[in-house]
């Protein structure tokens, strides 16, 4: 066990991934203006992801395949091939570029919260932001900024731990908000936002391509299955403890998050007056590393899909992430508030999930392509479980928005 904690590493990249800005916001927001009454949401969400990323996992380092590249074999010899393609593209693209938007949004946040907030300083950060992230992946050095990224991630979700200790939220109301759900009225957004920001579809394609690069077949399950469900637990605790240390202090105080610095408050019983140097590096680091994995995933998954040649170093591969930066750096210069343009972007992730999350099923059910490793009936019972549940939350905001 020691020796699969040492080598946790794929994961842990799904897990930089999905504790972005988006997360810290969404789950925020969450604890703000309804307290603990969403962490019910969190919960099924952490395992929502393990299940899934799982699979996902499974497929790559068995079949030495990404899911892009699995699902453009599948459909090769059918009448679906193209209509099917053309769905999948089409989602995960405008997703991925809604989601680039709020990682900007969110990176630009940070450095609003320590520059001072106003409308040239976010565009300016945008437009920065957004080229520093096309230059580090058209230039192939992301590797090295994304290791020290990841440590000032690391250190805010230290802070947040530190916190949440410090406020003391109540543990009873913990608890039932955990394990009795509910949706108070107008929560019905923010459940979906907190389920797209955790159970993020571009990481079901990252992740079936990243295990090939660390292990080589069906004799690392255990191993991978260890990285998959240590990594994705302690980001789905972080996202608790933002909630939660949000409810205490914020929520207890009757206190609006509008702003950057109304997040950077649930840091004051830390930081205090530093708070908001805290946040800003951490929302700044957090979204400048998923501005940089968001459009690497979509180049793999659509140039899979695809079939392209020549992976990483083609130029249609470099062609697509560069098309997702510029469309999220223009949702983000929209006007419309960054708040606004983070949650509606983990809105949309919980609207593209239950697409992605079908046509995984379908591909880890087949014995053709995973043998013996196929699903057998307690994986499908929790991942049809996760389409279902995803799929009629999502039904049902559109419903209410239509009538």
């Amino acid at each position: 066990m020691m020796k699969r904690l040492r080598n946790i590493g794929p994961g842990a990249l799904v897990t930089a991934a999905f504790i972005g800005p988006g997360t810290v916001t969404a789950c925020t927001l969450a604890g703000v203006n309804f307290g603990y009454a969403l962490l019910w949401a969190l919960v099924f969400a952490t395992l929502a992801t393990i299940v899934l990323q799982e699979m996902a996992a499974r497929l790559g380092v068995v079949t030495q395949r990404g899911l892009g590249e699995t699902l453009a074999e599948l459909l090769d010899q059918t009448v679906w091939k193209w209509p099917l393609i053309v769905l999948v593209g089409v989602a995960l693209y405008l997703g991925n570029a809604a989601y680039e938007a709020g990682n900007l949004s969110g990176a630009a946040l940070g450095i609003a919260a320590i520059a001072g907030e106003s409308d040239a300083v976010f565009s300016g950060s945008v437009v920065i932001i957004a080229g520093l992230a096309a230059a580090l992946l058209l230039g192939g050095s992301y590797r090295l900024v994304e290791r020290v990224l990841l440590m000032l991630v690391i250190t805010m979700a230290a802070s947040f731990i530190a916190t949440f200790i410090i406020v003391r939220p109540d543990p009873g109301a913990m608890l039932t908000g955990m394990f009795a759900p509910s949706i108070p009225d107008g929560a019905l957004l923010t459940v979906i936002a907190l389920i797209g920001t955790t159970v993020v579809p571009y990481n079901l394609f990252l992740h079936s391509t990243a295990v090939r690069n660390k292990w080589s077949g069906p004799e690392d399950l255990g191993a991978v299955r260890t990285d998959t469900a240590v990594a994705i637990g302690i980001g789905g605790m972080i996202a608790i403890l933002i909630v939660s240390t949000a409810a205490a202090s914020l929520f207890a105080a009757g206190i609006s998050a509008e702003s950057a610095a109304d997040l950077a408050r649930q840091f004051e019983p830390l930081f205090g007056p530093y708070s908001k140097y805290m946040l800003g590096a951490g929302l700044f680091a957090a979204g400048l590393t998923s501005a940089i994995t968001a459009p690497l995933a979509t180049g793999y998954a659509m140039t899979e899909i695809l079939q392209v040649k020549g992976g990483q170093s083609s130029l249609a591969f470099r062609m697509i992430c560069l098309s997702v930066i510029v469309i999220g750096a223009g949702l983000s210069l929209t006007g419309i508030r960054p708040i606004e343009i983070i949650v509606t972007a983990q809105f949309a992730n919980g609207l593209l999930l239950p697409v992605i999350a079908a046509f995984l099923l379908y591909v880890v059910n087949r014995k053709s392509v995973l043998g013996r490793h196929a699903n057998g009936a307690i994986a499908n019972i929790f991942g049809f479980g996760v389409v279902l549940i995803a799929t009629g939350l999502g039904a049902r905001s559109i419903i209410l928005a239509a009538f």
